[in-house]
């Protein structure tokens, strides 16, 4: 079964990491779906984003990373999911997640598998990584390498 694991990633987090490998245990191919949402104000670009997903799950046989724009149903209709994979770290999400989780249901039928985030990583989220990031602060201990990396260059004031 292929299920799909969407999101913006900007920037994607080690919380984000755990819940596409947790999903890979689960199910015999996960699709990372980076989101291309043009009312959002991304740190990253499409592209960028996509590039960095990708250097994240590395060499994760059955993991693979596209672009996700217009509807997550169709999305998952063209990939041939069945189901959607969503970190839950708060009552918060619980309460926005079951409502995309029954619409999504209503409109194709597609199921959603709420996974419990780590304890390790329950209260990361990507836009506190950029708020840090934005103060000064060291953000390695949330996000990979390179991630911290093109975030540290984003921030530079010698970028272009």
């Amino acid at each position: 079964m292929r299920a799909v694991c969407p999101g913006s990633f900007d920037p994607i987090t080690h919380g984000h990491l755990d819940v596409i490998r947790r999903a890979g245990a689960l199910f015999d191919e996960v699709v990372v779906a980076v989101g291309r949402n043009s009312a959002k104000n991304y740190l990253f670009d499409t592209d960028e984003r996509v590039e960095l997903v990708r250097a994240a799950v590395g060499e994760q046989p059955r993991v693979r990373v596209e672009v996700l724009s217009g509807l997550l149903v169709d999305f998952c209709r063209e990939q041939g999911a069945d189901v959607v994979v969503k970190g839950l770290r708060f009552a918060s999400d619980f309460d926005f997640e079951l409502q995309m989780a029954h619409i999504n249901h209503s409109l194709t039928g597609l199921e959603t598998v709420l996974l419990p985030a780590s304890a390790q990583w329950g209260t990361l989220s990507s836009t506190m990584v950029r708020e840090v990031a934005s103060l000064g602060g060291d953000v390695r201990a949330f996000v990979p390498p390179l991630v911290a990396e093109r975030i540290a260059q984003k921030r530079s004031p010698h970028h272009g």
